[in-house]
């Protein structure tokens, strides 16, 4: 097998495995455990939590005691070992405690992958910026592939997801034993523990610009715990209405949240004809106005005559979703100097998905419990105002896009995105 293809294989497990729970967890802990929005905002807090420390530490490993794809091989397994748990847990704490644990074990585990990609591919003479881009996307597909399998199956409510997603840990967790050897390079580097943790780019935040910057990344990234959380649960719900309870939408709305992922494939290519046409500013803020609408259109659409509007939702994910991480990355590679840019690319992803998502998940789980349940709703009845919780997620959205408007002062120069490319 060559390496393409064994890195190609190597993608497409690693996100197999996320998909096969992130989107439907909802489902299973909202229609079959019936525990409440507080709790699960606890759930997946979790992302966050991990997000904050696991991946520096993790690369500390890999740099200076154990090879990487060893590294990851570890982490697959025990990750595959929590997940194989989950459906035995029957109480909310539990729950949290072995998603906590699985999270801390999955987390570093994306960064590891690219560790092992990019070592392997230079080992063997290959250029990176045009090999790999291939080799990733088949991550996404990996993903979309999972919630499909999930959804046909009828898994969505159900444990046997996690089976799903444990033992395609287990098995990837085995694979990576086989990839190429990637040793420690950094043995007999003494190096500060401040640059080892990548800490050295908190100096960043002495910029006004910058500290604005990482301010709305933390904001934008609570958006997409939002969406992840809980737009597979929102359409199951529907299945408590006799008029939609038949619908394709319904039955299968991992399949219909997927859009979502293949949308996020397409805007990618868009992403350097709108950032030469319009700069970094004005495509981070239409990443803004795409939440809006993303959520909007959730509040007004639904699995019959509005089935339009949840998949137009689906589509839009893409332009939310990319327009702001991969723009603000290129942000950040363009405002950081040479020394720091690995750790600045750090702070950015802390701040979206580490702090973002673990403010957006728990504060969500809790606004909800606290003003959206429906009082004295049957035990068979949606229990939750939907559309109020679209509707305030959207003003959430409307109001950070505004004040990025004001706030972040930006000028286009195309130079520094045509360095970038190049």
């Amino acid at each position: 097998m060559n390496l393409k293809l064994r890195l190609t294989l190597m993608n497409f497990l690693q996100f197999f495995i996320w998909g096969s729970w992130l989107l439907t967890i909802g489902a299973y802990w909202f229609q079959t455990k019936n525990w409440s929005g507080t709790e699960f905002g606890a759930i997946f807090s979790t992302m966050g939590i991990a997000s904050l420390f696991m991946p520096a530490i993790a690369g500390i490993i890999a740099d200076r005691w154990i090879n990487a794809e060893r590294l990851y091989g570890i982490f697959h397994i025990l990750g595959g070992l929590m997940l194989f748990i989950v459906p035995m847990i029957d109480n909310p704490t539990t729950m949290f405690w072995v998603m906590l644990v699985n999270m801390i074990f999955y987390m570093p585990t994306i960064a590891l992958s690219i560790t092992v990609a990019y070592t392997s591919m230079k080992s063997q003479g290959m250029d990176i910026i045009k090999e790999y881009p291939p080799i990733r996307v088949w991550g996404t597909i990996g993903f979309i592939v999972a919630l499909w399998f999930v959804s046909l199956m009828g898994f969505e409510t159900s444990p046997t997801q996690f089976y799903v997603a444990s033992l395609s840990s287990f098995l990837l967790g085995l694979y990576a034993f086989t990839l190429p050897k990637c040793p420690p390079l950094a043995k007999g580097h003494k190096k500060s523990l401040v640059d080892e943790l990548g800490l050295n780019a908190f100096k960043l935040f002495k910029n006004r610009k910058m500290a604005i910057f990482f301010i709305f990344a933390m904001l934008l990234g609570a958006s997409l715990q939002l969406t992840n959380a809980y737009g597979d649960t929102f359409l199951h719900d529907f299945a408590k209405l006799p008029n939609f309870k038949d619908l394709i939408a319904v039955k299968y709305p991992a399949i219909i949240m997927s859009i979502s992922q293949i949308s996020e494939t397409l805007f990618i290519l868009t992403i350097p004809f709108f950032l030469k046409r319009f700069g970094i500013k004005k495509v981070m803020l239409m990443s803004m106005v795409a939440w809006v609408l993303r959520f909007g259109l959730f509040a007004v659409g639904d699995p019959g005559p509005g089935l339009w509007m949840i998949i137009l939702s689906c589509i839009i994910y893409g332009m939310a979703f990319d327009f702001f991480n991969i723009s603000g990355s290129l942000f950040v590679e363009t405002q950081s100097e040479p020394s720091i840019r690995a750790s600045a690319q750090g702070l950015f992803m802390m701040m979206t998905n580490g702090f973002g998502a673990f403010l957006g998940s728990s504060l969500s789980g809790i606004i909800i419990d606290k003003f959206f349940l429906i009082p004295n709703a049957p035990e068979n009845a949606i229990q939750f105002n939907w559309p109020g919780i679209w509707w305030t997620f959207a003003a959430y959205s409307l109001v950070v896009a505004i004040l990025f408007a004001i706030l972040f002062k930006h000028k286009h120069n195309p130079e520094e995105v045509k360095n970038v490319s190049h």
